[in-house]
């Protein structure tokens, strides 16, 4: 059994990344579950070659993303291998049609779950996130059960002190983060992320519960708790506003929203995908500074922030100096842009003659 310790590359190579790329799918799901799978697709494909073995197999269902996401990344990095789906086979899904019969199984053959007939539902968990469905979660209407969520407290048992963090990028990455009342600072990469992780699910920061398209082409509805994505997508998107040009983060929405999608869709080590991480780190030249952040009772709360490479211009923006400005030019600047809307209102009323 081959068991690397993959966690500071999980950080460093996809979830930094997807902090520049503020990585979402449809504006709401931080995708933990995506970003873990072509890390895992590549150390399983690296440990099948150095054993010149010929099949590489995985448990994901028939029905979802991750066996999409698992192949397409073998397929990649080895198009020889051969995947082996059991889930997929007629003797396994026909043999095993439901939940209660893979229970019974278990049961009979001693297998410990985490998954109980008292608990039904089921739970992937990574470094980055917990996402929970099935089971009794299968009815979009059906409230998360007590208890359900493991990475974050309750909102009402979060501490009524809030917590005051800092958050410094520099080209677009996390490189420390600093809590001055808790005397607490981090710049290692791994060490950095898990605290986020604890002070954010300290503060019930990350839940959300969502119905989401499936790439294979059905809804399913996913409750996900992710607190130091949820805290660092905030803090970059801010930073990344602060210093980027209006233009070209307009571009860069763009980017950020193509990824997402390559991204829970499998197609990571695809050659659009190579190439919309390489434009997106490329913009990332100029996003350094330091946010400050206040977290209390499930929110992240932006204070400040502050940053020697910023296009913000204090003189230039303040209402008490005039700065290199002329407020005249705004005249000519309306009269252009009106120009299109007058023209339009001019064929509306002729439509109304």
């Amino acid at each position: 059994m081959v068991i690397p310790d993959l966690r500071k590359d999980f950080v460093t190579d996809f979830i930094w990344p997807a902090v520049q790329g503020n990585a979402t799918y449809e504006d709401r799901y931080l995708l933990g579950t995506a970003l873990a799978r072509p890390l895992i697709a590549k150390a399983m494909i690296k440990v099948a070659v150095e054993e010149k073995a010929q099949y590489v197999s995985h448990g994901a269902t028939g029905k979802g993303n991750d066996q999409i996401r698992f192949e397409l990344g073998a397929y990649a990095l080895c198009p020889s291998i051969q995947v082996l789906s059991p889930w997929r086979m007629p003797e396994f899904y026909k043999r095993f049609p439901g939940r209660n019969e893979l229970f019974e199984y278990a049961k009979v053959h001693n297998i410990p779950l985490p998954v109980t007939p008292k608990t039904p539902w089921s739970m992937d968990a990574n470094m980055m996130h917990i996402s929970y469905e099935s089971g009794v979660l299968e009815n979009p209407d059906h409230h998360a059960p007590d208890g359900l969520y493991q990475m974050t407290v309750d909102p009402e048992k979060a501490p009524e002190v809030a917590d005051i963090i800092e958050i410094e990028f520099k080209r677009g990455v996390p490189v420390r983060v600093s809590n001055a009342a808790a005397n607490v600072t981090k710049t290692d990469s791994l060490e950095l992320f898990l605290y986020l992780n604890e002070v954010g699910g300290k503060h019930s920061i990350g839940r959300v519960d969502l119905v989401e398209n499936r790439f294979i082409g059905m809804k399913s509805r996913g409750i996900y708790e992710t607190p130091g994505g949820t805290i660092l997508i905030e803090a970059h998107t801010d930073i990344e506003v602060f210093t980027l040009d209006r233009e070209m983060r307009k571009i860069k929405r763009k980017l950020d929203l193509e990824f997402g999608d390559q991204v829970y869709r499998g197609f990571w080590f695809s050659p659009e995908c190579e190439y919309t991480r390489k434009c997106i780190d490329l913009s990332q030249e100029h996003v350094e500074g330091v946010v400050t952040m206040k977290l209390y009772k499930g929110r992240c709360y932006i204070l400040g922030r502050k940053s020697e490479l910023s296009l913000y211009n204090e003189e230039l923006v303040s209402m008490n100096v005039q700065g290199d400005y002329e407020p005249t030019d705004a005249g000519g600047f309306i009269k252009i842009n009106s120009l299109r809307l007058k023209e339009y209102a001019r064929l509306r009323q002729q439509e109304k003659q």
